[in-house]
């Protein structure tokens, strides 16, 4: 189902990044038990060993079906009011939530969710919304520890890189080309922009001046996020880019490996794309002939490693999540 969210002039000027770990550490959790989201993850499972073992996430995971379907309450991973603001003050923000903005929400998401609201854990929730916030703040904070936390400094640091590179996107390109660069489910045009969600939730709203969030993840990863309501800013969270490097662990050894695959000329060019370039300034970088490195780049790109784009008078290219991978000897 789409989701819709009308800009008007003010909002244009009130689009934001920010940064919310408490945001991933539910994204973490939805990642151990949906399969389709392993994918790049799968090392990080592997790293994980037996730390999920003792978690019961079962006050969170009724809010988090297995279909992706339904509404989570916002309340739970509410938009962040700073670009960065660190577990403590998210998890303080959660535990502040008014008990009735909670019941609310609740209420919303079990609607969703046939037998929900019904089961001993559901009633449980909605007759003491005060203590169900307590208890998912508490699970949270278990889970951030376990899961996230120990691998934080990493997925930060993607998902700083990721801000940079879309700022820089927004500069060079404007605001309707980075929605259209974000994700394939987004669309901008006429002051409207589409999400195309992947569940059943039908959502439209105007945004009146709030503006807009754009959160990077590395656990949403491949989804696209969006629906916040009222109170909560319009917020769209979308994969960081190089997700599928998150969890590779580089050497010698596999930089010798990938120029044993790739030829020692194209394992260059890879290599050398940790940020998007052209032709020319890779040549220059790399002290090769433009006609060898548009050569490289046409193989690269055919064999799925690479995409292109066009910068005004330049074409772009960068690594696909699979050309990331290898490089990063993943």
């Amino acid at each position: 189902m789409p989701v819709y969210m009308r800009f008007g002039s003010d909002d244009l000027l009130r689009c934001r990044f920010a940064v919310s770990p408490v945001f991933e550490t539910h994204e973490a959790i939805r990642t151990l038990r949906r399969t389709e989201r392993h994918g790049y993850h799968r090392p990080w499972l592997r790293r994980l060993g037996d730390a999920a073992a003792g978690l019961d996430l079962a006050p969170l995971w009724i809010f988090m079906p297995h279909t992706g379907n339904g509404y989570t309450p916002d309340f739970l991973g509410g938009p962040p009011q700073a670009a960065y603001t660190s577990v403590a003050e998210g998890l303080a923000r959660l535990r502040a939530t008014d008990p009735a903005l909670a019941r609310a929400e609740m209420t919303l998401s079990f609607s969703t969710m046939p037998g929900a609201a019904e089961s001993p854990l559901g009633r449980k929730l909605l007759d003491d919304p005060a203590a169900a916030i307590e208890l998912m703040a508490d699970v949270t904070e278990r889970a951030w520890h376990a899961l996230v936390e120990p691998f934080w400094p990493r997925v930060h640091d993607l998902l700083e890189a990721d801000i940079d590179y879309r700022a820089r996107q927004l500069a060079s390109a404007g605001l309707g080309e980075l929605f259209a660069l974000l994700h394939n489910r987004l669309s901008y045009e006429d002051g409207l922009l589409t999400v195309r969600t992947k569940n059943d939730y039908y959502y439209e709203r105007d945004l009146a001046g709030d503006g807009l969030l754009l959160m990077p993840s590395a656990f949403a990863w491949p989804d696209v996020v969006t629906g916040f309501q009222p109170p909560w800013q319009p917020t769209v969270i979308y994969p960081a880019r190089g997700v599928g490097t998150l969890w590779a662990e580089s050497g010698p050894e596999a930089a010798q490996a990938l120029g044993r695959l790739l030829g020692a000329g194209r394992a260059a060019v890879l290599a050398a794309l940790d940020e998007p370039a052209s032709t020319s300034a890779l040549a220059r970088r790399l002290g090769l002939a433009p006609s060898s490195v548009s050569a490289h780049l046409t193989v690269l790109k055919g064999a799925g490693l690479l995409t292109s784009h066009r910068e005004r008078h330049r074409v772009l290219y960068e690594r696909t999540p699979l050309g990331g991978a290898l490089a990063a000897g993943g």
